[in-house]
């Protein structure tokens, strides 16, 4: 039987997954960043059409409330989200940190060859 709560996860997880793709078609999300949130788009859609299999899963788990094993789920999303920024910003630190030595680099010379004029 279809519950008011489950046709809402439903439109809820349909809306999610035509948002991402709609940022993705519009170039305001790129798709390295977004394959994350279509993952979590389909996994809340197949929840919210298989309502039982989030009640297995959870029993499989150890987690006897099945709010719960969500809740755990979304904790889990957030440190995979910020372990993945954490990623990318190192690695926008070592492209600067590059960029302004071989800028530095760059102005001596500059100013060398002004000298030599």
């Amino acid at each position: 039987m279809i519950t008011r709560v489950q046709v809402f996860a439903l439109f809820g997880s349909l809306f999610l997954l035509f948002l991402v793709f709609y940022l993705v078609r519009t170039k305001k999300l790129r798709i390295q960043y977004s394959l994350l949130w279509f993952l979590t788009a389909l996994i809340l859609l197949f929840f919210s059409i298989f309502r039982d299999a989030l009640n297995t899963l959870s029993f499989f788990v150890g987690i006897f409330y099945s709010p719960a094993f969500f809740l755990l789920s979304g904790f889990v999303f957030l440190l995979l989200i910020l372990l993945h920024f954490s990623v990318v910003i190192s690695r926008l630190f070592e492209m600067n940190r590059e960029l302004i030595q071989r800028l530095s680099i760059l102005t001596y010379k500059y100013e060398q060859l002004e000298k030599q004029k």
